[in-house]
């Protein structure tokens, strides 16, 4: 079934009425001649301009690829709110093949689409695009982050992702157990790529006991070779049930946490970089239940967004990464929250986030 605009009717359902809405603007971008077809979705500018990746990816249908974009831009609107930003959430995504559609020309024309927007959203890297396409963007469009030193970006924000990833540890560490030292503590990192093999360093430099995988066996093989006590396991199957692990780290892909691995957690602790990490809803009360504390991925992997909105202030390292370190401290303040309320760490960081985004809109329409 579609509108009279031959839009999906489950999107604009999506849109308008359900949970899952909410959105002040969603834009669908089209440049034939270069043949640019994007979905650009501002969730809210009630803490300011909405900011959020751009994703680059061969959705099957149209009406999926809206659907991924308002997701990922609500969840964005959380991220920024938790990570004290003054910026809303938005997402863009463009349909295509990175490896074969992608072109300077599309890049330009999508740079003009953002531009068009006149700085309600500010766009960034997400899966797909990278540091030099920004580049490429930001010749279109001054609302754009992520962009290399060279013109007058940030460069890689996985570096502050990992640190953040770390203080969140550090945290659940100081809750559980009362120490944030992760000195011999057992910590298994699904996942050592970009962000993974930093978040490696800080732990194996506070002399944590590292176990890692990776689908990628040169990924591996670069911690080893550099880290001879990090021990390499056969895959994420295994490192879920590595006896005695104290923290399992899930940073590569989403919905980590299911009905399959749950269960056989032996980990007190889930902290890790991947976004979207809980399958479905309910997988944070069965973790509940079985006694892992779990922090909130969107809360503790906000290092990068906080670098790239950096950016438009005139990056300086050291100011993000003093802004990073308090990572720490609202994950404490999310657990604290969850123990006060009865409800589990998720829970609890959605009603900081929905209340902080909700006093600010209280306070401009007054």
């Amino acid at each position: 079934m579609t509108d009279v605009t031959g839009a999906s009717a489950d999107v604009l359902h999506t849109l308008f009425q359900s949970d899952q809405g909410g959105h002040e603007q969603v834009v669908l971008c089209q440049d034939r001649a270069s043949g640019l077809k994007a979905v650009i979705a501002i969730h809210s500018t009630a803490l300011g301009p909405a900011l959020g990746g751009t994703r680059f990816y061969p959705y099957a249908t149209e009406a999926e690829a809206v659907a991924d974009a308002l997701n990922l831009a609500r969840g964005m609107s959380y991220k920024n709110a938790m990570a004290g930003l003054d910026h809303g959430g938005g997402k863009a995504v463009i349909i295509g093949d990175p490896e074969r559609d992608k072109t300077e020309e599309l890049l330009l024309a999508y740079g003009r689409m953002v531009a068009s927007l006149g700085g309600r959203y500010v766009t960034a890297c997400d899966v797909g695009t990278y540091v030099a396409d920004m580049d490429v963007v930001a010749r279109e469009c001054r609302w754009t982050t992520g962009r290399s030193p060279e013109n007058g970006g940030a460069g890689d924000s996985s570096v502050l992702t990992a640190f953040g990833v770390y203080q969140g540890m550090r945290a659940s560490a100081q809750h559980l157990w009362g120490d944030p030292s992760l000195r011999a503590r057992r910590v298994g990192i699904a996942g050592v790529g970009k962000v993974g093999h930093h978040l490696v360093e800080h732990l194996v430099a506070e002399g944590a006991e590292v176990f890692v995988t990776d689908v990628r066996e040169e990924a591996v093989r670069r911690i080893t070779e550099r880290h001879r006590d990090v021990v390499a396991v056969r895959d994420t199957e295994a490192l879920i049930r590595v006896e005695g692990l104290d923290i399992y780290a899930p940073c590569a892909l989403g919905g980590a946490l299911n009905d399959a691995t749950v269960p056989v957690l032996t980990a007190s602790v889930v902290c890790g970089a991947a976004n979207n990490q809980l399958a479905h809803p309910g997988v944070e009360k069965d973790l509940a239940d079985r006694g892992i504390l779990y922090a909130p991925d969107y809360v503790v992997n906000a290092g990068g967004v906080i670098q790239v909105a950096d950016e438009l202030h005139g990056f300086d390292f050291e100011r993000c990464k003093a802004k990073a370190s308090k990572i720490y401290d609202t994950t404490l303040a999310i657990f604290a929250r969850a123990k006060e309320d009865g409800i589990p760490p998720a829970a609890a960081a959605d009603r900081i986030a929905e209340q902080r985004m909700a006093d600010a809109a209280a306070a401009r329409a007054h």
